[in-house]
């Protein structure tokens, strides 16, 4: 694991009362705000502070911050659930971290169990499975596997940026194909545009279904609240050329932030039946542990005119706090607020004829591939 960065600040408590901890600021091209208060395990907690030199500043403030790759371990790379709420039981996940920094990203409290922030750490100190490729071919080839469909990408993007180089994510797809493994992809990124030579020959043999993420067509917002995923554009673009090349798509309008993007649902839901989705979801924005508070931060950089509203509008769709971790109801919320959304997402699915049935995607086609298939 990669030396964590110097702090910029000391540690809370042990600075000299006088000085005045600065306000957290924007950084271009950067989700969070700041690292929040470091990982909920940690036993020291830094701030920064204003100690009169330099007005303030310091000339490392100054300086971008850069993407740290690192390497992760696991022994396997197939991981498995049985949560009640969630379509499939089995997903392979080629990064920890995700570069897009979207600043409600429910996978930011996992970089606290590696001692990092769930805050700039998240999307800067990022870990990849170089060897994944390798490791799901021998679990797929096990004498006791027995074929679901895969979800990629679930918990970080697997297009997220610095896949343009490693193609990680290609390779894992060429694995699967080549055992003809079924998967679903879940992205926002146009990075999967550049695999559709492959994901066209999965779709023709029904192993194969892709989901864009679309949480708001407002470039200016995308930039700030997401911003080295896909533009708006550039993802209905891609829901396009994977329809086009015979892919099914479902759009996803996800998260749904009250106050915030609640009101483009329609408009989202019609680009991207437009451009060929012939299924959709939803979810609600989900703020557990650390994010609740990254996200505030960064609502009052942001958006502070709207901040106590958003804020309050998303406590009464999660029963008066800001997080809502039971199964059934942490996807959709719950009251009046969130039940306008939801019938709101019905209305318009049923109008843009959004519900075509989910066609499963075939298991049967499933071979372990002798040497000499795996060569041709």
């Amino acid at each position: 694991m990669p030396d964590r960065p110097p702090s910029t600040g000391c540690l809370a408590g042990a600075f000299p009362q006088h000085l005045d901890t600065l306000p957290a600021q924007a950084t271009k091209g950067r989700g969070a705000v700041s690292n929040g208060k470091s990982g909920r395990f940690d036993l020291q907690q830094a701030v920064a502070v204003d100690d009169g030199w330099m007005d303030g500043r310091d000339d490392e403030e100054d300086a971008p911050l850069t993407t740290v790759l690192g390497i992760d371990t696991a022994r396997k790379v197939i991981t498995y659930n049985n949560s009640p709420d969630i379509g499939f039981d089995r997903s392979i996940n080629p990064f920890r971290g995700c570069e897009h920094g979207c600043i409600y990203c429910f996978a930011r409290p996992t970089h606290a169990y590696l001692n990092l922030s769930p805050g700039l750490d998240f999307e800067t100190r990022l870990f990849h499975k170089p060897d994944a490729p390798e490791k799901l071919r021998a679990e797929l080839s096990a004498r006791n596997y027995k074929p679901q469909p895969i979800t990629l990408g679930i918990n970080t993007d697997a297009y997220q940026p610095i896949e343009r180089k490693l193609r990680l994510t290609r390779r894992l797809l060429e694995v699967l194909w080549e055992f003809r493994h079924p998967v679903t992809i879940l992205t926002k990124s146009a990075l999967l545009t550049r695999d559709l030579d492959l994901l066209a020959k999965m779709a023709r043999e029904n192993l194969v279904s892709v989901g864009v993420s679309v949480t708001t067509l407002d470039p200016a917002l995308a930039r700030s609240m997401e911003p080295r995923a896909a533009t708006p554009p550039k993802r209905i673009a891609t829901i396009r050329a994977a329809a086009e090349a015979g892919l099914p798509v479902t759009v996803m309008s996800a998260p749904i932030v009250p106050g915030l993007t609640c009101h483009e649902l329609e408009a989202i839901l019609e680009a991207a039946r437009d451009a060929g989705a012939t299924r959709a979801g939803m979810t609600l924005v989900r703020l557990p542990y650390e994010i609740k508070d990254l996200f505030a931060e960064w609502l009052t950089a942001h958006a502070p005119d709207r901040a106590a509203r958003v804020l309050s509008l998303i406590r009464q769709c999660r029963e008066g706090k800001l997080n809502d971790p039971e199964f059934g109801t942490r996807m959709a919320g719950t009251g009046p607020v969130a039940e306008a959304i939801q019938a709101r997402f019905r209305l318009a699915v049923k109008r843009l004829s959004l519900d075509a049935p989910r066609r499963a995607l075939d298991c049967d086609k499933f071979v372990v591939p002798t040497a000499q298939l795996s060569l041709l």
